[in-house]
């Protein structure tokens, strides 16, 4: 369904779909020493809407092998700290200034709402940058009281300091391209890396207009590169000798295959990975808050959210009261392409994705369970799934073991918060999770009995640049934003000095 308040789409943007797209190295477009193409399709129609170059092995060297020259040549690390703070503030408001394009470019390759993308995709990483460009100023060491006890009265002076790791290499998802990029690029940036980011195949755009806008606001030549391609593209840059750290993002099985890569070369690596995130709703819990709180954790972006709520626990005395309602707001979500302001649910990234969720889908109508919402095919062009509600799911079904990554909640009812705790725990995913309660006590008690790597209460998949993110067991290493994206993006060096 389309509404008459469509967006159109700028004359900017339509130019920039058309180009003959190459690679970003340098500082500008660089052809591919590949001749291979990828198509890049529109979700909400299924037609091409650009294509880029599929980069293979030599050309990842080439990208690599000039941000280690630009590394090595200091232009970037050995600018100021302020200095490198106030190109990334330019940045930021370069962002600010394009910012209806990208959100525009980012609804047309990805598929989400464009409300979405320029509240979340351009509007939060706007804040982001502004928040993370202070941290070039503000990286420190520390000194250390050394009790060295030899030779007889010497005495040392000891100390750490933080030096950026190398060159990065950033791999960035398709659920939120622009915005998952940019968490990799800019504490990079601020501590004094050079980076080669390789987009999703399936949504490379906004990369390459990003490093266009980074040299636009002074980032130097060879500091920031984008190679566009496929398996090729990414295997040959997370096993390049070059690479000092990998940043990953994306799914577990793929993030073990980066792991396993970058630890033969010893090259540094931080994996954000799969989630099954459970939110658990205790018996005093306010049922309308809970069920916004749902829709908005478990739906966003059609769920293809790392974060996204998908296993929802239930008290019994509320489960009828929160199932209903669910169900009965999923099923008149309206559905539509991401450029009509007015439709609730929008495409799937991609034909490949959508079919795997429908797998999903097809495999719980199967197994007999109980569907209150969706799990019927949308008769539209583009790659969509009805918002989908299965209820009184056992734990054990697939359903609530293997991520989806769509828009499908699961409700499994509970009769004591200890079991539910245990439920939630039950999974080899530790991204993050909810607690639904006004009871400060059981709040208190079960926050730190859940397993991940973030607990939100009485709210769901709110994230802030200051707050650090990133999952227990097969959910990742490492976390992002704060000071903790710094850390991963430098090393500790100890200086000791005897005098």
């Amino acid at each position: 369904m389309n509404s008459n308040n469509a967006v159109v789409v700028s004359d900017a943007v339509k130019a920039f779909v058309q180009r003959d797209f190459g690679l970003f190295i340098n500082g500008g477009p660089q052809p591919a020493h590949s001749a291979r193409r990828l198509d890049v399709f529109n979700p909400a129609t299924g037609e091409p809407l650009a294509n880029v170059a599929d980069a293979d092995a030599i050309d990842v060297d080439n990208a690599v092998t000039n941000a280690r020259a630009a590394f090595d040549a200091r232009v970037w690390s050995g600018l100021r700290p302020a200095d490198r703070d106030r190109v990334l503030l330019h940045f930021a408001d370069l962002l600010e200034a394009n910012a209806e394009d990208l959100a525009q470019l980012e609804t047309l390759n990805q598929g989400k709402s464009i409300n979405l993308s320029r509240a979340v995709e351009v509007g939060a990483t706007i804040e982001y940058v502004r928040y993370m460009a202070g941290w070039a100023t503000k990286i420190t060491g520390e000194t250390l009281d050394v009790s060295i006890p030899f030779p007889p009265g010497a005495r040392y002076t000891a100390y750490t300091r933080k030096e950026p790791v190398g060159v990065v290499a950033a791999i960035v998802p398709w659920n939120f391209p622009l915005m998952i990029a940019v968490w990799k690029l800019v504490p990079a940036l601020a501590a004094g890396c050079t980076i080669v980011i390789k987009p999703s195949p399936e949504t490379p755009l906004t990369a390459l207009r990003l490093a266009e806008l980074a040299l636009e606001a002074g980032v130097p030549p060879g500091v920031f590169n984008v190679v566009t391609g496929g398996r090729e593209c990414g295997a040959a840059l997370a096993a390049h000798p070059g690479v000092s750290k990998i940043s990953f993002t994306g799914s577990t099985p793929t993030g073990k295959l980066v792991g396993t890569a970058a630890v033969q070369n010893m090259t540094r690596f931080s994996l954000e990975l799969g989630g099954k995130n459970p939110a658990v709703m205790l018996a005093d819990v306010d049922v309308d808050q809970a069920i916004q709180g749902v829709l908005a954790g478990g739906l966003l972006n059609q769920g293809q959210v790392c974060a996204a709520a998908s296993r929802i626990y239930v008290h019994r005395s509320k489960y009828r009261q929160i199932a209903d309602a669910l169900a009965e707001i999923a099923g008149a979500m309206t559905i539509g392409p991401g450029l009509d302001p007015a439709a609730q649910v929008n495409p799937l990234v991609s034909a490949l994705h959508r079919d795997r969720v429908q797998q999903h889908i097809a495999r719980a109508h199967d197994a007999g369970l109980r569907f209150l919402a969706g799990g019927t095919p949308v008769d539209l062009p583009g790659y969509y799934v009805r918002p989908t509600v299965i209820a009184d799911v056992p734990h054990d079904a697939a359903i609530v073991r293997d991520e989806v990554f769509g828009p499908v909640l699961a409700l499994v009812p509970f009769d004591d918060p200890v079991e539910a705790i245990r439920l939630a725990n039950d999974s080899p995913y530790g991204l993050a999770a909810s607690l639904w309660s006004n009871d400060l006590r059981a709040v208190m008690n079960l926050v730190q009995q859940i397993d991940a790597g973030t607990v939100w209460v009485n709210s769901h998949v709110p994230l802030d640049p200051s707050m650090p993110f990133g999952g227990y067991k097969q959910s990742g290493i490492g976390r992002e934003f704060g000071k903790y994206a710094i850390e991963g993006f430098t090393e500790t060096k100890s200086v000791c000095i005897a005098h």
